[in-house]
């Protein structure tokens, strides 16, 4: 009876079904192959999920066939209380490093002459040992102290560069095979990890291998599915049913496992090609959407790795040549406290100007409340600063001066220093809950509220909304349309034209729809996305403001976190009187436009360069009106990019992954429109 529903279902028998499901693992791993390691996709994405989907309906159907390392096991489960302990394979041992040149060089005199060296990036991200048994990923261990580390499994198994299984085409996989490897975030991966996180109100990460590090232990492996993890092979710790003779001869085994492994990878037999790579990585470094802090020698042939041996921490066939470092020594003069948009409070220390890595700095984050409790940073005090990621400047540590008196201990303020609200203290952060009256915060607020998502007033940029706040002309969010063209012109480089303009474009924003106008506000956590579907949920801003917890639970993607916050910052009185007073300035939200069709259901659209017939504002609610959704950047589920004049990176990245490219007539063509606007 259920091999007749299982036949009714998918129209297979169990013994079809198991045939298709194994082609169909094989192409998608096949496909997985070309796009993560050698980064040359065959197929679309659209392809590519319509095989995942097929796969994933036969499985629905048999579920008896479904295999630990199918590509759809690749999910997260509930979360868990702690990680268990596991020993390694094979101890990860840590590489001695230097910074000096005539280390080097002694380095390759213990070497016997012309002994063949592989150089490669050394890679900043966390350590990561993978055990496969007959080709299935057994287990995944953090490097803890090197001879045990925490078990990650469901963690990494939500990694898409980590293979499930290893792919046997070119030859097969060993018994048992332990690899060592990083786990690594890109800059610019990091950089929209710590917008959105900033954005929840939430602390962002130091910089990318925190990142890393942190999104890899976490207990709820589904917060690590949603982080953009990379992984990268760089060494075979222990292998049964293979063998190799040289590590070279290993990293190509590995790639034809399915595995990435670094580059570039050369060989060199002298010093001068060692320093002549790590002066070319060093140059390179800056421009690398991933971290490196040095590069590493190696020693090719594995027998002399044997013979060579390994004191108690370090193999003696290997070392880790680093960059110059990137800090310097100055005085902290004073701390002052920032108010960003959010409402987080940052306490920031003041220096006395250093150069560092051909960057003048002269303020440093001291990050939240805790930290510099933690650190007891003060004015006055030395200190040796550096630039995380070669990008944000920050104190490394206090130098002690014996003799010298410190000040005293900084605290952070009991009330807000823009507009003296009392804060209060989530976790390690410290909050002003006056999000919308706050000075500090009511700059970048009105840069956000004008902006293209949110009202589109064209014209209140940062340099404006700066204006406006000093003069007095603004101290809440409704005086912006109290603003008259006088008031306008008494700004700084702006005449009767440019003040007719903007005073045109922001009475034209008093008419918003319900999703624009609940982007405008800045809720923590609430993107384009999330106000589409509490606007469509609700249909107008009575019934959202009459929402509480359990309603807002309701919405389609919102969960319990994102519910408790905005509920949080819709019933807050001074939130409500903000509302209010835009309401009587004339403001009049409406209600959201019905979806002309469903034509581009399912379909993700990224645009890039300039478009003729519309904004690009324009042509994402068009998508967005016909089911569609438009996104900022290319990624893995992106179905078309929409190329107009001067397109930038997002098309090399389109082009890349496969992802098929329309010009503007094109997109015109799908969406049912006409060059000039008419309706098709």
């Amino acid at each position: 009876m259920s091999g007749q529903r299982s036949r009714k279902k998918t129209g297979r028998t169990p013994t079809d079904a198991a045939r298709r499901i194994r082609e169909l693992q094989e192409e998608i791993r096949h496909h997985d192959y070309l796009y993560y390691v050698l980064a040359r996709p065959e197929i679309s994405d659209a392809a590519y999920d319509r095989l995942f989907e097929e796969l994933r309906e036969l499985e629905a159907a048999h579920p008896a066939l479904v295999t630990p390392d199918s590509p759809t096991q690749r999910v997260a489960g509930e979360p868990r209380q702690g990680f268990s302990t596991l020993r390694h394979a094979a101890p990860m041992l840590s590489l001695e490093a230097t910074r000096e040149e005539k280390a080097v060089r002694s380095f390759l005199e213990r070497l016997p002459r012309g002994t063949r060296l592989l150089l490669q990036p050394k890679l900043d991200g966390a350590s990561l040992e993978l055990v496969y048994e007959d080709g299935a990923l057994e287990r995944a261990v953090t490097r803890g102290d090197g001879r045990r580390g925490e078990d990650v499994t469901a963690n990494a198994r939500t990694i898409d560069s980590i293979p499930l299984r290893l792919r046997e085409a070119d030859r097969p996989a060993p018994a048992m095979l332990a690899v060592r490897g990083e786990v690594l975030m890109r800059e610019s991966a990091f950089e929209a990890l710590n917008r959105r996180l900033m954005e929840r109100g939430a602390e962002g990460f130091a910089n990318a291998r925190n990142a890393a590090a942190g999104s890899l232990r976490q207990l709820d492996a589904r917060i690590t599915a949603e982080r953009p993890l990379e992984f990268v092979a760089y060494e075979i710790l222990a292998v049964r049913g293979a063998s190799f003779d040289t590590d070279s001869d290993a990293l190509a085994a590995l790639r034809s496992w399915g595995l990435r492994v670094p580059e570039p990878v050369v060989a060199a037999t002298s010093v001068q090609e060692v320093i002549d790579y790590h002066a070319r990585l060093a140059d390179e470094r800056e421009r690398l959407d991933y971290a490196i802090d040095g590069i590493v020698l190696k020693v090719d042939d594995l027998r002399l790795r044997e013979d060579l041996g390994a004191t108690s921490r370090h193999p003696r066939w290997a070392l880790a040549y680093k960059f110059a470092p990137r800090h310097e020594v100055t005085r902290v003069r004073s701390i002052v406290v920032q108010v960003g948009r959010t409402g987080v409070l940052t306490p920031v220390a003041l220096l006395d100007p250093v150069e560092v890595g051909g960057v003048t700095i002269a303020r440093a984050t001291l990050h939240n409340r805790e930290e510099i409790r933690r650190r007891d940073i003060r004015p006055g005090d030395l200190v040796r600063i550096h630039r995380a990621g070669d990008v944000i400047p920050e104190i490394e540590e206090r130098i002690p001066e014996p003799g010298r008196r410190r000040h005293a201990a900084f605290r952070m303020p009991d009330h807000c220093p823009a507009c003296g609200t009392p804060v209060e203290e989530r976790g390690p952060l410290t909050y002003c809950p006056n999000a919308l009256g706050c000075p500090a915060q009511l700059v970048a607020r009105l840069v956000h509220f004008g902006s293209r998502d949110a009202l589109d007033i064209r014209g209140l940029g940062t340099e404006t909304a700066t204006a406006l706040v000093e003069r007095g002309l603004v101290r809440e969010l409704a005086d912006l349309f109290r603003l008259s063209p006088s008031d306008l012109r008494t700004l700084p480089h702006f005449g009767e034209r440019s003040a007719e303009s903007l005073y045109r474009s922001i009475q034209a924003a008093k008419e918003v729809e319900l999703r624009r106008f609940i982007e405008a506000l800045g809720i923590p956590g609430v993107g384009s996305t999330a106000a589409r579907a509490l606007a469509e949920h609700f249909g107008s801003l009575d019934e959202l403001l009459d929402a509480d917890e359990r309603g807002l639970l309701d919405v389609p993607g919102v969960g319990p976190a994102l519910a408790r916050d905005l509920a949080r910052f819709l019933s807050e009185p001074r939130h409500r009187r903000a509302i209010e007073r835009l309401i009587e300035a004339g403001v009049r939200v409406i209600a959201p436009r019905r979806r002309k069709s469903r034509s581009l259901e399912g379909k993700t659209f990224v645009f890039t360069g300039e478009l003729d017939a519309f904004t690009r504002a324009e042509a994402e609610a068009l998508v967005e009106d016909r089911g569609g959704r438009a996104t900022s950047s290319v990624s893995g589920r992106t179905d078309f990019l929409v190329a107009g004049r001067d397109p930038g990176r997002k098309l090399d990245d389109a082009r890349r992954r496969g992802v098929r490219v329309l010009r503007e007539g094109e997109f015109l063509s799908l969406v049912g429109r006409r060059a000039g606007g008419r309706q098709g």
